[in-house]
């Protein structure tokens, strides 16, 4: 497969909706990019969960998913699932990180998202990272919604297992819902890693790509 590796490589901005949203989609891009290059800064923005249980559960795994790396969290207060009637508050919050880092690497959710509050971050992020490369990463749920990617990161088997240990230890407060298991973690991976011709992967959609074809 054709390859793409940044010419810089030492900022990432990561944005999520929710807690967990960010490890789920990619966990192990992360622990891959934080592993290979030591001190890397990772902003990241969670837009809901401030406040709560849920908040302690991102701030420690997201410690644990950017070893050795300048980690900046930040988790809002928004309501689950009211995005869209929280526009200009989540507006803002995207605005604010924009102003505060000039990334090499966007993660954030993809725009074919089913769920409102992920796809409402997904147009948040394309409007104000407009010049960036920004990686729209999935999240499998009951709404069907995993589309045909365009972008993937090769994981390392050891990554992979690693990214569904942590999201198993770290967030106890979802061990209870049926999808959330290692089995489906490790199942995605594995049919990323087939379309990619790796064992295991995380797959991202790229919506927008210059290329230099001058050879200067």
């Amino acid at each position: 497969m054709i390859g793409l590796a940044p010419a810089r490589l030492e900022r990432v901005a990561a944005l999520a909706a929710h807690c967990d949203d960010l490890p789920i989609g990619a966990g192990g891009t992360l622990l891959t990019l934080c592993r290979a290059r030591p001190g890397i800064r990772v902003d990241a923005l969670v837009l809901s969960g401030g406040g709560t249980e849920r908040e302690d559960e991102e701030r420690a795994a997201l410690a644990a998913f950017c070893p050795g790396a300048d980690l900046r969290v930040t988790v809002r207060k928004l309501p689950d699932g009211r995005l869209p009637a929280h526009w200009d508050e989540a507006k803002e919050a995207v605005e604010e990180l924009r102003a505060a880092t000039d990334p090499d690497l966007v993660l954030g959710p993809w725009q074919g998202d089913a769920h409102q509050d992920h796809r409402g971050l997904a147009r948040l992020v394309t409007t104000a990272f407009r010049d960036h490369l920004a990686l729209g990463y999935e999240i499998a749920k009951w709404d069907g919604d995993l589309g045909r990617p365009s972008a993937y990161q090769p994981l390392a088997p050891e990554v992979a297992s690693a990214k569904a240990d942590l999201l198993l230890e770290h967030y106890p407060s979802q061990r209870a819902k049926p999808w959330y298991d290692r089995e489906a973690f490790l199942g995605l991976a594995r049919l990323r890693g087939i379309e990619c011709h790796a064992r295991y992967a995380e797959a991202f959609h790229l919506s927008k790509l210059t290329l230099d074809l001058s050879g200067g």
